[in-house]
């Protein structure tokens, strides 16, 4: 019997950073995660702490952040929490476990995939903090008719005929901003720069940079949209304020289904301790959620991390080898026709999630054998 072989190795380009891996059993949380994060902040402990200053003097938000330390935290509050807006000690020690647990294995054991944990816990009980119950509000009618929409992607079943069956960040076009603001398995590295003109803001993965004037000038015309809308911000004491409009119904926010065109965010950026940054981004868009709602991330540093270049154009394999695969197997069934054979099953999936078969020879192509 022919044996298939599965190599463990890493995965690049699109599609990794969408599916989550459970953390696994804990450990013994590290003296940093042991503590939630939040309290150790230097504006929770001392309210009169002023963050640093740019030379021209407006707060400096500037460097090389992540959401790493997001990953345990669920986008919506468990129901039985209330409006309870942090973990009891127990439940913080559990997390702090299980986040432990995933990063010891990211770093002494896992060659899979890149699996970020970070190296801090926090104790919030969600990442939506309004309305009250960290819930994300109902979906409209047109807002649940788009969600209910099938949209292409490498992880999908296909069948794949053309660029258009494969989700924009298959194509490395963008994974919109909530795709690069909340945290996933990998590349949640956030580059900022300013000047006392603008701010810019660099995503990791497919490298996108939003430029964001300060000046307070107008949006552009309507008839304007892009993937990332378009960004106007201001300072507001020391909090920077960014109002964004004008975008496609191409992308998401964190929910199933894509927003509307209608869509507008608040977006506040405040250095509350040299290594975090509190993010809260507010989502109105009336035709495809009742009500707004608003998340509330800690974006913060990383020992050593460093924002590369993202070649995904370059590196992509996902399109030209699903289309191939689709039209290798149409010729398969065309040849069973014409000889009078049965037709092949057809694969579906992305296997490389699943467990190998049985019969499966596995090897570890890192371990230098």
């Amino acid at each position: 019997m022919r044996k298939s072989v599965l190599v463990v190795a890493a995965l690049c380009c699109a599609g990794a950073a969408a599916q989550e891996i459970g953390a696994g059993p804990g450990a013994e949380p590290s003296a940093v995660r042991s503590v939630p994060a939040e309290t150790l902040a230097a504006a929770s402990s001392n309210p009169d702490w002023a963050p640093p200053r740019t030379s021209w003097g407006d707060p400096s938000i500037a460097g090389v952040w992540s959401v790493d330390d997001m990953r345990g935290i669920p986008r919506e509050r468990p129901e039985e929490f209330g409006e309870r807006v942090s973990l009891t000690a127990a439940e913080f020690f559990e997390r702090a476990s299980r986040d432990q647990g995933g990063r010891d294995r990211a770093v002494n054991t896992e060659t899979f995939l890149r699996n970020e944990w970070g190296i801090r816990t926090f104790g919030y009980s969600s990442l939506v903090v309004d309305p009250p119950d960290g819930r994300i509000p109902e979906m409209t009618a047109l807002g649940k008719a788009r969600a209910a929409e099938t949209t292409g992607s490498t992880f999908g079943d296909g069948p794949f005929d053309a660029f258009e069956d494969f989700s924009l960040y298959d194509r490395c076009i963008t994974r919109g901003i909530f795709g690069s603001v909340l945290p996933s398995i990998y590349g949640n590295g956030i580059r900022i720069a300013q000047s006392p003109e603008h701010v810019s803001i660099t995503y990791e993965m497919i490298h996108e940079t939003r430029v964001i004037p300060l000046d307070r000038r107008a949006h552009l015309s309507g008839n304007i949209r892009q993937y990332t809308g378009n960004a106007r911000g201001y300072w507001e004491g020391d909090t920077l304020v960014v109002e964004t409009a004008n975008f496609t119904d191409k992308t998401g926010v964190g929910t199933r289904g894509r927003h509307s065109e209608a869509l507008k965010l608040t977006e506040r950026y405040t250095r509350v301790d040299p290594d975090m940054i509190e993010y809260r981004v507010t989502v109105d868009d009336p035709a495809t959620f009742t009500a707004p709602f608003t998340y509330r991330i800690m974006i913060t540093t990383q020992p050593n991390y460093e924002v590369y270049e993202y070649s995904c154009h370059e590196g992509n394999g996902a399109i030209s080898h699903s289309l191939s695969g689709e039209r290798a197997y149409e010729r398969q069934v065309a040849a069973a026709i014409a000889n009078g054979l049965p037709v092949p099953p057809r694969s579906t999936g992305l296997s490389v999630y699943r467990p190998p078969a049985e019969d499966a020879e596995i090897f570890d192509i890192n371990a230098g054998e």
